[in-house]
């Protein structure tokens, strides 16, 4: 789910970055204030003036990106831009809801540790633990998958442990076979199998609304701002099959890029199996977060169902949609966890542990909305939108998709992804707005840009994890990150714009 940056241990450029935004975020915001901004109204040229102030703090990280966040909805309210009911309104929102559910819901799952036997059933099976290209492919629909419903973070901490093994395994049955040894991060193949595992766990998260922060921040925007609500069925039609394009991309990438010096692996099956039969028979509190997560994916799945058949104007998808909207589907789900039995715990899930869930992430997500639907509301959106159209030259749907997909990319390479997503969907819709053109697709492509960043350690948490094992060197991950971010554009774009053409996409009517 959530793909923020992680913390890593400060080195003296880090610090040098956090020291200058101490200065250089306070001087953007009187230096805006004290600018003419021409026709800007008072509210919007203040509301300018913070989110300068804020992307400074975000981009330097002088801040926890939380704290930021909630300094400036804070400062919104000190300068007047907003009365503080209407300032926090983001922090009722019902996605905010289904974020604290859906984590606590994967918090169960990391606890009995049902991610990790889902996996290892998985890669142990014949097909594809006998070859290296196979496990490369292996791992990938894994993190893939995983990533859909759990934390991008949590999915790349499990998996990467899994491949130090599997990368051990490789390095004896190499000598065994060529009577040459190796460690196993002198393997070509370790950086491409350590790539996969961030690059897939991030890029999985694309498929479903929570599978990471920006998807329900743009969902959020299109609903709050155009009045079209994308479902949790609807966003799967649509994002899986790019997800799936964009894991043909990466894998063809990293084979390529990263080639194995060993194909055939006998006896990693073997490992593999070794390291699944540990964890025994299914515990009881494994049941009980199975029962719950099922039981909200077919809550989530079931209206795009009924949609089907019995259809949209039925008595039964109106009161589904009604008693069980999908901001409240996960917290359903995560209070029957208190009720589920645990096994070696009373529950299937304790308070101290559901409050282990990454608060940042829903803080900095209920602020960036805020923050977004403030640029709305006081015509900052709009007059970016206008001043972005005439400084690209870009007014077709097209053009328009094409840079709002690479400014959000470029700018999650420098931000965080939630960060990312509410600084560029709200722009996204303004461009299309100011050039009168269907919105939905820019904020679409921005929403899934922001989920792009591969570049650098410190862009994604997955990108980190590996990192640090020692196997995946800086100018091999920025190498290989810069080439996939390109695939991830262009691929989003002829996607994006292929769906709009076969009326795919859901459409603002009158655009």
């Amino acid at each position: 789910m959530s793909s923020e940056r992680v913390e890593l241990p400060q080195n003296e450029t880090d610090r040098r970055r956090a020291r200058v935004g101490l200065f250089l975020a306070p001087a953007v915001l009187v230096g805006l204030l004290a600018m003419d901004m021409g026709d800007l109204s008072t509210v919007a040229h203040r509301l300018a003036a913070i989110i300068g102030f804020t992307v400074v703090l975000w981009v330097c990280e002088t801040l926890p990106l939380a704290m930021t966040a909630m300094l400036s909805v804070s400062l919104c309210v000190l300068f007047g831009v907003a009365p503080v009911r209407e300032a926090l309104v983001g922090f009722s929102d019902p996605i905010v809801f289904l974020f604290i559910g859906s984590f606590i819901l994967a918090e169960a799952m990391c606890v009995h540790h049902l991610d990790r036997r889902i996996a290892l059933t998985i890669l142990s099976q014949p097909a594809i633990s006998r070859s290296m290209t196979r496990v490369l492919l292996g791992f990938g629909a894994v993190c893939a998958t995983l990533s859909m419903w759990l934390s991008n973070t949590a999915t790349a901490a499990m998996m990467t442990p899994v491949a130090l093994g599997v990368l051990a395994e490789v390095a004896g049955l190499y000598t065994r076979q060529t009577g040459k040894v190796l460690s196993p991060g002198q393997f070509r193949a370790a950086t491409g199998l350590l790539l996969m595992i961030a690059y897939g766990s991030s890029m999985g998260g694309l498929a479903t609304p929570i599978g990471t922060p920006p998807n329900l921040i743009g969902i959020g925007f299109i609903e709050r701002t155009l009045g079209e609500r994308i479902g949790f069925f609807e966003w799967m039609k649509l994002a899986l099959p790019l997800v799936v394009l964009l894991f043909g991309g990466l894998f063809v990438a990293l084979r390529f890029l990263h080639p194995p010096e060993l194909q055939k692996l006998d006896g990693l099956e073997e490992f593999l199996r070794a390291r699944r039969d540990e964890l025994g028979q299914m515990t009881v509190g494994e049941r009980s977060a199975l029962i719950a997560f099922s039981l909200a994916v077919a809550c989530w799945v079931a209206p795009g169902v009924f949609a089907i058949f019995p259809g949209d104007d039925h008595p039964l998808t109106k009161n589904w949609t009604r008693f069980l909207p999908e901001g409240l589907v996960p917290i359903y789900a995560a209070c029957l966890l208190f009720v589920l039995p645990g096994g070696t715990q009373p529950r299937a899930i304790t308070w101290a542990q559901a409050t282990r869930i990454d608060w940042g992430t829903v803080i900095l997500f209920a602020a960036g909305i805020c923050l977004g639907s403030l640029m709305f509301s006081t015509g900052l959106a709009d007059a970016l939108g206008r001043m972005t159209v005439v400084m690209t030259g870009v007014d077709s749907v097209g053009g328009i998709l094409f840079v709002t997909i690479a400014l959000a990319i470029i700018v999650s390479e420098a931000a965080s992804n939630t960060a990312s997503a509410n600084m560029i969907v709200p722009v996204a819709i303004a461009m299309a707005l100011a050039a009168g053109v269907d919105p939905v697709l820019p904020a679409l492509g921005a929403t899934f840009g922001a989920s792009f960043g591969f570049m650098m350690p410190v862009s994604t948490a997955p990108n980190a994890i590996v990192h640090g094992t020692g196997m995946v060197p800086i100018p091999k991950m920025i190498k290989t990150g810069a080439i996939f971010d390109l695939c991830g554009l262009i691929v989003l774009w002829l996607g994006l714009m292929a769906m709009s053409a076969l009326g795919l996409l859901p459409t603002i009517s009158g655009n």
